[in-house]
Protein backbone atom coordinates (compact mmCIF):
# COMPACT_ATOMS: atom_id res chain seq x y z
CA UNK A 1 0.00 0.00 0.00
CA UNK A 2 1.30 3.46 -0.86
CA UNK A 3 1.25 5.51 2.36
CA UNK A 4 1.96 9.23 2.59
CA UNK A 5 3.20 10.86 5.80
CA UNK A 6 2.63 14.46 6.82
CA UNK A 7 4.70 16.46 9.31
CA UNK A 8 2.39 19.46 9.65
CA UNK A 9 3.92 22.78 10.69
CA UNK A 10 2.70 26.35 11.03
CA UNK A 11 4.65 27.49 7.95
CA UNK A 12 6.26 24.34 6.47
CA UNK A 13 4.74 20.87 6.13
CA UNK A 14 6.93 17.90 5.29
CA UNK A 15 5.66 15.14 3.00
CA UNK A 16 7.09 11.62 2.64
CA UNK A 17 5.81 8.51 0.87
CA UNK A 18 6.60 4.81 0.82
CA UNK A 19 6.77 2.43 -2.10
CA UNK A 20 3.79 0.05 -2.62
CA UNK A 21 5.64 -2.77 -0.79
CA UNK A 22 5.94 -0.54 2.32
CA UNK A 23 9.67 -1.19 2.40
CA UNK A 24 11.19 2.17 1.52
CA UNK A 25 10.10 5.56 2.88
CA UNK A 26 11.40 8.66 1.08
CA UNK A 27 11.06 12.42 1.55
CA UNK A 28 8.98 14.04 -1.20
CA UNK A 29 8.68 17.77 -0.62
CA UNK A 30 7.95 20.66 1.69
CA UNK A 31 4.63 22.49 1.41
CA UNK A 32 5.25 26.14 2.32
CA UNK A 33 1.91 27.50 3.51
CA UNK A 34 0.97 29.43 6.67
CA UNK A 35 -2.80 29.27 6.15
CA UNK A 36 -4.04 25.98 7.64
CA UNK A 37 -6.94 25.47 5.21
CA UNK A 38 -4.72 26.15 2.20
CA UNK A 39 -2.10 23.77 3.61
CA UNK A 40 -4.78 21.08 3.99
CA UNK A 41 -5.86 21.58 0.37
CA UNK A 42 -2.24 21.21 -0.78
CA UNK A 43 -1.80 18.06 1.35
CA UNK A 44 -4.90 16.54 -0.27
CA UNK A 45 -3.65 17.52 -3.73
CA UNK A 46 -0.25 15.91 -3.03
CA UNK A 47 -1.94 12.72 -1.74
CA UNK A 48 -3.90 12.43 -4.97
CA UNK A 49 -0.82 13.15 -7.07
CA UNK A 50 1.15 10.42 -5.23
CA UNK A 51 -1.83 8.02 -5.38
CA UNK A 52 -1.70 7.58 -1.61
CA UNK A 53 -3.96 4.84 -0.24
CA UNK A 54 -3.48 5.95 3.37
CA UNK A 55 -2.21 9.13 5.02
CA UNK A 56 -0.35 9.34 8.32
CA UNK A 57 -0.31 12.71 10.10
CA UNK A 58 2.30 13.26 12.77
CA UNK A 59 0.72 13.81 16.18
CA UNK A 60 3.01 15.94 18.36
CA UNK A 61 2.09 14.76 21.83
CA UNK A 62 3.87 16.23 24.82
CA UNK A 63 6.63 14.05 26.28
CA UNK A 64 4.26 12.96 29.09
CA UNK A 65 1.74 11.81 26.45
CA UNK A 66 -0.70 14.67 26.99
CA UNK A 67 -2.20 16.67 24.12
CA UNK A 68 -1.24 20.30 23.70
CA UNK A 69 -2.32 22.99 21.26
CA UNK A 70 -0.17 21.59 18.40
CA UNK A 71 -1.60 18.09 18.86
CA UNK A 72 -5.11 19.54 18.68
CA UNK A 73 -4.23 21.41 15.47
CA UNK A 74 -2.82 18.23 13.92
CA UNK A 75 -6.01 16.39 14.88
CA UNK A 76 -7.97 19.06 13.00
CA UNK A 77 -5.64 18.69 9.99
CA UNK A 78 -6.08 14.89 10.05
CA UNK A 79 -9.88 15.16 10.17
CA UNK A 80 -10.05 17.70 7.34
CA UNK A 81 -7.59 15.82 5.12
CA UNK A 82 -9.59 12.62 5.55
CA UNK A 83 -12.89 14.39 4.87
CA UNK A 84 -11.64 16.21 1.76
CA UNK A 85 -9.58 13.35 0.29
CA UNK A 86 -11.72 10.35 1.16
CA UNK A 87 -8.46 8.58 2.03
CA UNK A 88 -8.11 6.82 5.39
CA UNK A 89 -6.01 9.14 7.56
CA UNK A 90 -4.47 8.26 10.91
CA UNK A 91 -2.57 10.13 13.60
CA UNK A 92 0.86 8.81 14.58
CA UNK A 93 2.89 9.81 17.63
CA UNK A 94 5.76 11.93 16.36
CA UNK A 95 7.58 12.63 19.63
CA UNK A 96 11.32 13.11 19.03
CA UNK A 97 11.08 12.73 15.22
CA UNK A 98 12.51 16.20 14.57
CA UNK A 99 15.43 15.40 16.86
CA UNK A 100 16.00 12.14 14.96
CA UNK A 101 15.75 13.98 11.63
CA UNK A 102 18.28 16.59 12.83
CA UNK A 103 20.67 13.78 13.77
CA UNK A 104 20.29 12.19 10.35
CA UNK A 105 21.00 15.51 8.62
CA UNK A 106 24.05 16.12 10.84
CA UNK A 107 25.35 12.63 10.04
CA UNK A 108 24.94 13.32 6.32
CA UNK A 109 26.71 16.69 6.57
CA UNK A 110 23.62 18.75 5.76
CA UNK A 111 23.70 22.16 7.45
CA UNK A 112 22.53 25.75 7.05
CA UNK A 113 19.87 26.73 4.53
CA UNK A 114 19.79 23.29 2.90
CA UNK A 115 19.09 21.71 6.31
CA UNK A 116 16.15 24.03 6.92
CA UNK A 117 14.76 23.27 3.45
CA UNK A 118 14.69 19.49 3.97
CA UNK A 119 14.17 19.07 7.74
CA UNK A 120 10.39 18.74 7.65
CA UNK A 121 10.41 16.24 4.78
CA UNK A 122 13.03 14.16 6.61
CA UNK A 123 10.90 14.35 9.79
CA UNK A 124 7.91 13.11 7.76
CA UNK A 125 10.09 10.24 6.55
CA UNK A 126 10.96 9.33 10.16
CA UNK A 127 7.25 9.38 11.07
CA UNK A 128 6.52 7.09 8.12
CA UNK A 129 9.39 4.71 8.93
CA UNK A 130 8.12 4.37 12.52
CA UNK A 131 4.58 3.75 11.30
CA UNK A 132 5.73 1.17 8.75
CA UNK A 133 7.75 -0.67 11.41
CA UNK A 134 4.65 -0.78 13.62
CA UNK A 135 2.51 -2.10 10.72
CA UNK A 136 5.06 -4.78 9.94
CA UNK A 137 5.11 -5.98 13.54
CA UNK A 138 1.34 -5.75 14.09
CA UNK A 139 -0.17 -7.45 11.03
Amino acid sequence: MRIMAVDYGESRTGIAVCDPTEFLASPVCIIKEKNTLKAIAKIVEKARELKAEQIVVGHPLNMDGSRGERAEKCTFVKEEVEKLSGIETVLWDERATTKTALGMLTDSGTFGKKRKEVLDAVAATVILENYLAWRKNNK
